[in-house]
């Protein structure tokens, strides 16, 4: 994580794009007198949207807790992808 201030990131806006898009990083835009901001890729911001409804949702939260547990239980099947797209066309 990355904090630089309003001026620094307005001089330098490309590299700290691409820091954040290419690295992954996050940063934050300090500003005086004014709140704080982030930037963040479009890549992690869908990842928390994904993440915030799935943890909104009970029913897609129960269903992704009972999957972890067949998962640790060794509940699984191993497809091949032929058996998938077979599958599929039923």
């Amino acid at each position: 994580m990355l904090a630089v201030n309003y001026s620094t990131l307005r001089n330098h806006l490309k590299d700290y794009c691409d820091k954040v898009s290419d690295d992954y990083e996050t940063v934050i835009v300090t500003r005086k007198d004014e709140k704080n901001v982030v930037i963040i890729s479009l890549e992690a911001y869908n990842n928390m949207v994904e993440n915030l409804f799935i943890m909104s949702n009970q029913k897609y939260y129960d269903r992704l807790l009972e999957s972890r547990r067949q998962i640790e239980r060794g509940e699984t099947v191993e497809k091949s992808m032929t058996e998938l797209e077979a599958a599929e066309d039923e």
